[in-house]
């Protein structure tokens, strides 16, 4: 069972990445509808980060140097 549990967030943690990537690459916390599992899973990874601007919080996609 825990195999198919971690597969589920993987998906879903990809899933938010594709959203953020549609939205131009950041998107206000508070409209995120998805689980706190695959946020903090995109945020240990360091593929996103968390913005604060003030008067919110953004999360947005970390740029690649390359």
């Amino acid at each position: 069972m825990p195999k198919s549990q971690k597969n589920f967030s993987e998906l879903t943690a990809a899933n938010l990445l594709h959203s953020l990537r549609c939205r131009g690459g950041c998107a206000p916390l508070h409209t995120i509808k998805f689980s706190n599992v695959a946020i903090q899973s995109l945020l240990d990874r360091k593929l996103v980060k968390v913005q604060n601007t003030g008067c919110g919080f953004l999360l947005e996609i970390v740029e690649e140097m390359q």
